[in-house]
């Protein structure tokens, strides 16, 4: 069966987790898609730049604004492969994305669904449409390996 377009934004998604998995990082990965086009990617830089706000999201919704000359990302959509936290989902309500695509949850962290719904939250002055859970396994997958390692480095250091 032939993957949709969602799919197809995820896997870039993806491949900006790799990204940043290879850097140490956290891997998460976030394309900003516009009039089916690439407009801004970013993964997570947090270790790296020791910016408690690079992530993947804010660095892709960045990178969107520059590339459209605004801060207004209407007519976006956001893929990620982690349910974004409060922070990032405060982004994506302020640079009026629409759509807002992600792989799996966040059940410690999400604000999108998962502890939260700040994106869809009717007393805000915008509202996103969620489609969460689009390759779900992959999103989740590159994670748990990812933390897998990190507890057995610190096992390791005992």
């Amino acid at each position: 069966m032939a993957e949709g377009p969602d799919e197809k934004w995820m896997r870039r998604a993806l491949r900006e987790a790799q990204i940043a998995l290879k850097k140490g990082e956290v891997p998460v990965g976030a394309v900003v898609v516009y009039e089916n086009k690439i407009i801004g990617k970013g993964h997570n830089q947090v270790e790296s730049l020791n910016d408690p706000t690079a992530h993947a999201e804010i660095i892709a919704i960045g990178a969107a604004s520059t590339y459209l000359g605004s801060w207004r990302l209407s007519g976006s959509a956001l893929y990620v492969t982690l349910e974004p936290c409060a922070m990032c989902a405060g982004a994506i309500i302020l640079s009026r994305i629409d759509r807002l695509i992600y792989g799996t949850k966040d059940p410690k962290a999400g604000a999108c669904g998962s502890l939260y719904n700040l994106v869809q939250d009717i007393r805000l002055n915008h509202q996103v449409e969620i489609l969460p859970y689009i390759l779900e396994e992959e999103c989740s997958q590159i994670l748990k390996v990812f933390f897998e390692k990190v507890r057995q480095k610190n096992l390791e250091k005992r």
